[in-house]
Parts: structure tokens; C-alpha cells; sequence
């Protein structure tokens, strides 16, 4: 009996040993404490609300904002159409190129929850600074006398656009990290946990058309019907909100620890590999170094599995004569790990994924530029009420909302039938259908505007350039699509540079994914201000004039449809080469 109950006790103690390791989160993460995270008490669904109500409170913040900033350009500031539009692109565009650095501090010195924390201040004071300059009358310019329209003075447009883009560099703190760091909350060894991680994405999105909601709807109105320190000092309040959110949870959050700078350890490669340009890479695989340790030399990180993708890369990871004799595989100058040289491999693989959001997100530019002045000039009334144009975007953000849980509860399940994929669809495949959305979008927007040319041409109004008698809500086919558009690639964006990205590379990732939408933004611009130069050439009235009802909307619209649909072309092909990420 003795020698039984020797036997067994090694097992029992083993069997209490993984019982008491499955109590606490493996992916690497630590609570507040520094501590191995207790599932029970921290993260999960139960983390979540927090993290949501500070996204869905911020997004309010930035909807309120954006979404009808080019009224207050044309109607307070006096600018033209055109300088109205880059305006609002050029500003919307540098919000999505900050959290470049936000994702650098994050990933390489703060953490995901520090960064957020410290950049919700810089917003919060820019929120401020922006209610100041509607509300003070010394910070705005006089009104309209007449035709007559006064411009600001440089003090006032200093005091508007410092805060508009202290904004900016806010907002790049916070959304390069807000999602990874909701992601986090999911222990990626569990497979419960993650298959509600992908859930989590949808419910993020859902959260941030909540907040735009209230934004295109409520706040439209206030700012064009209560006036502008009212419009913007809302949104201020809600920020606050969303900090005070934020901070509620921290004792239930996992936090996941800094790995040192991306940047350098890409930069370790690359000079790794050429100074080893002549050395040959082995057949075997095995041969590379790699530590020998469960995790990886990079904290934070799981290893990666090796790839024969830009084998020119491997030679960083090739051990010399002169390393072998020595044993010093210290200097990351000239030997690095497969898994740092399979990060930088993964980053050229996702770049032909990551460039087609560019052209997407021009079209989602759209809905805070040219589908408002489309709006602007048809009939705005419903009833006896006075609909502002940009309230439309309300019927982007109900799509948004309808979308959502639909493909959450039902399109999943019916979809991972055919697919066998436990969410559906890959999230390749999400974003390729989320492209051929965006072509239908624009031509839908086009369309529209064929039908208010013709009326206006009918009835003799395009020499006055008045509102055509047609019901703004013509406009609400292409706000939907939109929204659909929206439901199927941002979502799957989110998804796909979360999970696909270097486990400590994920704020920079994320980062990457925002940044196609300030190029969107800036390529929305750039096509604005050359298809203005070009077709108001030897005088010629121009396809978008400050009289829209004299130019041709239309023509601009089919022509970012053409360019969606070269750039769904493009995607296929390459997603069809993509190579998946292989996590040890």
C-alpha cells in the first residue's frame, strides 16, 4: 500500500499543480500588481465594460467633433467648399497617423494601459481648447453681414485649430491601444476565451457607433440649432467620462508587458542580414538560432514558427564560426532570433493586406465631406423639421448597429457551415467583402447625384445654385451600404492586425491598420485638389464647385468607384498568396 500511495502522489501533486495553473492567465500578462492574473477576478467579459464604456464615451467625443466639422469651416470660419473639405480630410488623416506614436510608446515603454491613461489627458485639454474658441466671442469670427463674410484673424484660427489637433495627437494614444488592449483581456492559451475574443471586436465596433450615434443625431442638432460652445462643450464632458470609465476598471484588467522598441529590433535585422550578405543559409531550418528557453528573447512574445518567405532575412538568424567558437550570441547587431526575424518577415507579408484599406478609407472619407455638401444642396426639410445634412451619417452608424449583432448571432453560425471556420469567415475573407461593399457604396452615391443634377436642370436651378427639391433622404441607400462596408472590413481589419500582428508588436500593428485611414484621408485630399485643378483648367466651372448644382459630383463619385474596384482586384490577389502566422 505504501509503494501505491508513492506512485500516486506524484500525479496527485502534478493534477493539482495544472488545476492551480488553469486558476491564472498563461499568455503572459500580469494584474495591476505585477502578479500572474486570477481568471475569476480579472479580465474576460467582465474587464470589458469598462474598456467599451471609455471607446464608446471617446468615439461620442471625436463623432461630435468630425462629424459636422466641415459646417462649422463653411458657416463660421467662411471657408470655401474645397478648403473646407482638405481641412476636414487633412485633420482626420493626422488622427489616424499619431497613433504611430502612441503605438510606439506603448509597445516599447509604457504599456498599452499608461499610454492610454496619459494621452486621454492631451485630448481632454484640446476638447476644452475647442469650446473655447466657439463659445468666447473674441475667439470667433463676427458673423456674416450680408455677403459679406469677416475672416478669422491668425489668433482665432491658432486657438481653433491647436485644439483641433491637440485632439489628434489625444487620439493617438488611445486608439492604437484601446482595442489590444480589450484583446487582452482574453488569455490567447484558452480556447473559450479566444472565440470570445473574436466576439469582443464586433461589440468594440458596436461601441463606437453607439457613440457616434448620439454624435450624428443629438449633437448635429444642438450645434446647428443651439449653437456651437453648446455642440462642443458636450462632447468635452463625455471625454471626461470616458477617462473616468477607464480608470474604474483597473483592478479587473490583465496588462501585458513592454518588449523593447519594434523599431529597433526590425532595425537589428535588416543590419543583421546585410552584414551576413555572404553567408549561406541552410537547408534545415533547425540550424538557425533560436533560444532554447518555452518563450521567447523578446518579452512579451511567444515564439514564432519559421517561414521560407524573404529567406534573404534568415541570414540575420544564421550562427557564424566566429559566434559558434566564441558562444557569445549576445550582440542582436549581428545574430537575432527566428522569431525577431519572422516579425519583420510577417509586417512584408501583411502589406498588401494593409494597403487596400487606403482606398477604402477614402471612401469612408466621404461621409464627413462630399456626401454632406451633397446633402447641403437638396431638401433638408422633413415636415416642418430641418434635417442638417450630417445628421446623415446617422443612418451609416444604424447600419453599423443593425450589422453587427446580425453577424455576430446569425450570419456566423449559417456562414461557418459552409466555410468551417469557427468564426465564419477568416478575416481575409471578411475584408474582401467589405471591399466589394465600398464599390457599391460609391456607385449608389453617384447614382443620387445623376437624379439631383437632372431635377436641378429640369427646374432652371443651376445658375442659382439653390437647394434642388429633393428629398435628403435619398441619401440614406448609400449611408447604409456604407455602414455594411464598414461591418465587414473594419471589423475584420481590427481582427485580422490583433491576431495576425507580433504578439509585441500589437499597438504598432493596430497602428499600421489606422494609419491606411489617414492616408485614406489624405488620398481623399489629394484627389479633391487634382481633380479641381484639373477640370477647372482654361476656365471651365470644375466638377466640384462651391455651386454643386453647375459641377458634377457624379463624375468624382464614379471615379473612387473605379478606384475601389481596381483595388478589390488587387486584394484578392494577394490575399490568395497571404501565409497565416504560426505562434509556438
Amino acid at each position: 500500500m505504501g509503494s501505491i500511495e508513492e506512485e500516486q502522489r506524484p500525479l496527485i501533486e502534478e493534477g493539482l499543480v495544472l488545476q492551480e495553473a488553469k486558476l491564472y492567465a498563461e499568455d503572459g500578462s500580469v494584474d495591476f500588481n505585477g502578479n500572474p492574473p486570477l481568471k475569476e477576478k480579472t479580465g474576460n467579459w467582465k474587464a470589458c465594460p469598462f474598456i467599451l464604456g471609455n471607446e464608446c464615451c471617446e468615439r461620442l467625443a471625436y463623432y461630435g467633433i468630425a462629424g459636422n466639422l466641415i459646417t462649422y469651416l463653411t458657416t463660421k470660419l467662411h471657408q470655401g467648399n474645397v478648403s473646407a473639405a482638405t481641412n476636414v480630410t487633412t485633420w482626420q488623416g493626422t488622427c489616424y497617423l499619431t497613433p504611430l506614436i502612441g503605438a510606439i510608446l506603448a509597445d516599447a515603454y509604457w504599456g498599452r494601459y499608461w499610454t492610454i491613461a496619459c494621452f486621454s489627458g492631451i485630448y481632454f485639454i484640446g476638447m476644452s481648447a475647442l469650446t473655447l474658441s466657439a463659445s468666447v466671442p473674441a475667439l470667433k469670427p463676427a458673423e456674416c453681414i450680408g455677403d459679406f463674410c469677416p475672416s478669422a484673424t491668425p489668433a482665432q484660427y491658432a486657438m481653433f485649430f491647436g485644439g483641433l489637433y491637440l485632439i489628434a495627437l489625444g487620439t493617438g494614444g488611445i486608439k492604437p491601444c484601446v482595442s489590444s488592449f480589450g484583446a487582452d483581456q482574453f488569455d490567447d492559451t484558452d480556447s473559450r476565451e479566444r472565440v470570445r475574443k473574436a466576439s469582443f471586436f464586433n461589440w468594440f465596433y458596436f461601441s463606437i457607433n453607439i457613440g457616434a450615434l448620439v454624435s450624428s443625431s443629438l449633437l448635429v442638432w444642438i450645434q446647428e440649432n443651439r449653437g456651437w460652445g453648446l455642440g462642443f462643450g458636450i462632447p468635452t464632458v463625455f471625454m471626461g467620462l470616458a477617462i473616468a470609465s477607464f480608470f474604474f476598471g483597473t483592478p479587473l484588467y490583465r496588462f501585458q508587458k513592454p518588449g523593447g522598441s519594434p523599431i529597433t529590433r526590425i532595425s537589428q535585422v535588416v543590419v543583421a542580414s546585410f552584414r551576413k550578405s555572404s553567408v549561406k543559409v541552410p537547408e534545415d531550418p533547425t540550424l538557425l538560432y533560436e533560444t532554447q528557453d518555452k518563450n521567447s528573447a523578446i518579452a512579451g512574445s511567444r515564439k514564432i514558427e519559421h517561414t521560407n518567405d524573404s529567406k534573404y532575412l534568415d541570414k540575420a538568424a544564421v550562427i557564424s564560426e566566429e559566434e559558434l567558437k566564441s558562444g557569445d550570441f549576445s550582440n542582436s547587431w549581428r545574430l537575432c532570433t527566428v522569431t525577431q526575424v519572422e516579425e519583420l518577415k510577417i509586417l512584408i507579408r501583411m502589406f498588401p493586406i494593409w494597403a487596400s484599406g487606403i482606398i477604402f478609407s477614402a471612401v469612408y472619407a466621404q461621409m464627413s465631406t462630399m456626401f454632406v455638401q451633397q446633402g447641403r444642396a437638396m431638401n433638408c426639410k422633413i415636415g416642418s423639421f430641418q434635417l442638417p445634412p450630417a445628421a446623415l451619417g446617422t443612418f451609416d452608424t444604424a447600419s453599423v448597429i443593425i450589422w453587427v449583432p446580425l453577424y455576430d448571432r446569425f450570419i456566423v453560425p449559417f456562414a461557418r457551415r459552409f466555410t468551417g471556420v469557427d468564426k465564419g469567415f477568416t478575416e481575409i475573407q471578411r475584408m474582401g467583402i467589405g471591399l466589394f461593399v465600398s464599390v457599391l457604396c460609391m456607385a449608389a452615391a453617384a447614382v443620387v447625384e445623376i437624379i439631383r443634377l437632372h431635377m436641378a436642370n429640369d427646374l432652371g436651378l443651376v445658375e442659382s445654385g439653390a437647394p434642388v427639391p429633393i428629398s435628403v433622404l435619398w441619401q440614406i441607400p448609400q449611408y447604409f451600404i456604407l455602414g455594411a462596408g464598414e461591418v465587414f472590413y473594419f471589423i475584420g481589419q481590427l481582427e485580422f492586425f490583433y491576431d495576425q500582428s507580433p504578439d509585441a508588436m500589437r499597438s504598432l500593428c493596430s497602428a499600421l491598420a489606422l494609419l491606411t485611414n489617414a492616408l485614406g484621408n489624405y488620398l481623399s485630399s489629394l484627389i479633391l485638389t487634382l481633380v479641381t485643378y484639373f477640370t477647372t483648367m482654361n476656365g471651365q466651372q470644375g466638377w466640384i464647385s462651391d455651386n454643386l448644382n453647375s459641377g458634377h459630383l457624379d463624375y468624382f463619385f464614379w471615379l473612387l468607384a473605379g478606384l475601389s474596384l481596381v483595388n478589390m482586384a488587387v486584394y484578392y490577389f494577394s490575399a490568395a498568396r497571404y501565409k497565416q502566422k504560426k505562434a509556438s
